[in-house]
């Protein structure tokens, strides 16, 4: 379970203005399940997403996503597991795989988190940010995530990541405008 609260490059809730947001999101907090929808509704709500909004720069380390108050869902998700792993809240990485359309080719990844919550165990959670279509919220034990799979194509990786995927970093590093990244989103080949 350590790899999932500790400090890492991308995940660097050791930074000290991410601190003090973490610390002030725990001290509102009247419990753990509290504090997980504190810093859940907080990135959801006060971090825009760079694709819907149309903002530079690109962030990739959750430090800059908070300081920047922009980032695509795979900045908000390492925003959001530094927020947790902070607080003492084992947190880590998922992705699905989605149509960049509304079915079918192209895909890409898309980002979200998995928290540990010692009445439930891994629970899913999806920051991405709200918009017209897209719901998420958090509400344990049902999950509300920002997109269903929709086609065969399509799906909900199982693992549970401590650290971005490469793939990820490379196209959040490569890319300075929101607009290269939309144009170069992240995918993978599925195993068959």
């Amino acid at each position: 379970m350590q790899q999932y609260l500790s400090p890492s490059q991308y995940i660097d809730f050791e930074n000290r203005e991410l601190l003090a947001v973490a610390r002030s999101l725990a001290q509102a907090a009247i419990s753990e399940h509290d504090l997980v929808r504190r810093c859940f509704e907080f990135v959801r709500d006060e971090v825009r997403h760079s694709a819907d909004y149309k903002l530079n720069p690109i962030t990739c380390k959750a430090s800059d996503a908070l300081r920047h108050r922009t980032g695509y869902c795979y900045a908000k998700s390492h925003l959001l597991a530094a927020l947790l792993r902070a607080n003492g809240v084992p947190a880590g990485l998922c992705y699905q795989r989605l149509s960049v359309g509304e079915s079918g080719a192209p895909y890409c990844l898309h980002g979200l988190n998995a928290v540990f919550l010692k009445e439930l165990g891994w629970f899913r959670i999806d920051a991405r940010g709200n918009k017209p279509g897209v719901n998420a919220q958090f509400s344990p034990p049902h999950e509300a995530l920002a997109f269903p799979i929709k086609d065969s194509q399509e799906r909900d990786l199982p693992e549970i990541w401590p650290e971005p995927l490469a793939i990820v970093v490379d196209a959040l590093e490569r890319y300075r405008t929101y607009d290269e990244v939309l144009a170069n989103l992240p995918d993978i080949a599925l195993a068959l």
